[in-house]
């Protein structure tokens, strides 16, 4: 007997809580995507001075073992899992990528893969046409460090 699975609304809130000299600085965002049926969600340990790939996209997912489908992915949150080692995080495009450093505990949110990057080796943004992101790639510098990875997909 075939399982059906239901369509989901993903809710994400981001609340940033600052209180500075008696004023309030903080405030809560709420981002939702409907019609959500697949996730991929995983934990990694990824070794030091490694890099490990945590996710690959492709335009059909049946064409590269494990990719998740680059249309059909909406959502994307990486977060640095060790409570003291930061991690060097790259998003790779299929000719181009760039790079974060997540600090302990710190998450890089990204929505759909689709057209969603462009990096440039300059300081002058051409905001030019955007590119898909091929994979996400984790580099630890000095110690074993476990990241989470989630993708929501439609």
């Amino acid at each position: 007997m075939a399982s059906t699975i239901t369509n989901a609304t993903l809710s994400v809130t981001i609340t940033e809580q600052l209180s500075l000299g008696g004023t309030e600085y903080g405030g809560t965002k709420t981002l939702e995507i409907a019609g959500i049926n697949e996730v991929f969600k995983r934990i990694v340990k990824c070794v030091a001075s490694q890099t490990t790939t945590v996710a690959t996209f492709n335009g059909n997912a049946f064409a590269s073992d494990n990719a998740i489908d680059l249309e059909d992915a909406k959502y994307i949150r990486v977060t640095n899992l060790d409570d003291t080692n930061p991690v060097e995080l790259a998003i790779v495009g299929a000719a181009t990528l760039y790079q974060v450093r997540l600090a302990a505990g710190e998450s890089h949110i990204l929505g759909a893969p689709d057209d969603l990057m462009l990096a440039e080796a300059d300081t002058s943004p051409s905001f030019g046409t955007m590119a898909d992101i091929a994979s996400i790639q984790v580099n630890p510098a000095s110690n074993d460090v476990d990241v989470e990875i989630l993708v929501a997909s439609v």
